[in-house]
């Protein structure tokens, strides 16, 4: 269980009669502590404005927890618990899910572990991978999540979500209903695969934050009438290479001038801000594969272009 400590301002009504205070404000979630050595993931909106955090384990033992790092895209943290030797969960694979598997969500809804210092748990299966939302207005990008009918409620953000073995597969997020996002469970919830996870706990032990650059050897121009007619290119959609630094990410995915890209990751690509919106809101950054689908000499074909680290040619 995580608690979180932050201080709102005074009471509308009653401050008019009595002295300003400030109040202190308790709110709870969940987390998994993923390392013998204390570190615990969860959701960044279970910590997000906490001027103190408290995590209790299993049986009721209390740690205060320092913020290692967090990330608002992906809505993760990393804490780290003072000690060592502490129970920690296994990771497992996300990668291989089934449709229709057993899943098991574990979590501090509504602040119930208080009663027993024990974790609830819910069960359900996998209802649907690879749910892609984009980036949301919050600036949030949920991409690949999982999702499942295993109830989850307030207080299961930041939680394991575990396959029938016992491994972590995903930490439970939010819920969703039609009309937006639901106050309590209506079957349809989604989890963080932890493959993603795992990436971002990892670059915030080092770093304590998230590096979003990276860098691809384009430039590109819009299709037009003129260059199509002059390179014999049967329509005027999409944008051209016009260059291909030497060495860089486009050079070793084989791209090569006068190639026109017409899609990327699926997405219709009309100008050259497109390309980088497209890996704006799939948060793909230095090392992830963007799918470009391409006209060259007179046939289609896709490429996989591996974005390259900022600077980089």
């Amino acid at each position: 269980r995580l608690r979180k400590f932050s201080s709102v301002s005074f009471d509308p009504f009653f401050g008019f009669m009595f002295p300003r205070e400030i109040y202190p404000m308790k709110s709870s979630g969940s987390g998994i502590v993923i390392s013998p050595d204390g570190f615990v993931m969860t959701n960044h909106h279970v910590i997000e404005n906490a001027e103190k955090i408290s995590v209790t384990l299993s049986g009721g033992y209390e740690y205060e927890a320092e913020i290692i790092g967090f990330d608002e895209t992906s809505d993760l943290a990393l804490l780290k618990l003072d000690g060592d030797d502490f129970p920690y969960a296994e990771l497992g694979n996300s990668d291989d899910l089934i449709i229709g598997e057993w899943v098991i969500a574990l979590g501090n809804p509504f602040q119930l572990f208080s009663i027993s210092n024990k974790p609830s748990a819910s069960i359900g299966i996998i209802s649907a991978t690879h749910m892609d939302f984009g980036r949301l207005k919050s600036g949030k990008v949920f991409q690949d999540m999982i999702q499942t009918d295993a109830a989850i409620n307030h207080g299961n953000s930041g939680g394991p979500l575990v396959n029938a073995l016992g491994k972590v597969i995903g930490i439970n997020t939010f819920i969703y209903s039609g009309s937006g996002y639901a106050e309590g469970s209506v079957g349809v919830g989604f989890a963080i695969p932890i493959k993603t996870a795992k990436r971002i706990a990892k670059e915030l032990r080092v770093t304590g934050h998230i590096d979003r650059g990276y860098s691809t050897g384009l430039i590109v121009q819009s299709m037009t009438q003129s260059i199509s007619r002059y390179l014999n290119i049967p329509f005027t959609r999409g944008v051209i290479i016009v260059e291909v630094n030497d060495g860089s990410a486009a050079d070793r995915s084989g791209l090569e001038p006068g190639d026109v890209i017409l899609t990327a990751h699926g997405e219709l690509v009309t100008k050259p801000s497109d390309i980088r919106f497209v890996i704006l809101e799939n948060d793909l950054r230095s090392g992830d594969k963007i799918t470009l689908k391409i006209f060259r000499n007179g046939k289609y074909k896709k490429v996989k272009l591996k974005l390259g680290k900022p600077g980089e040619n």
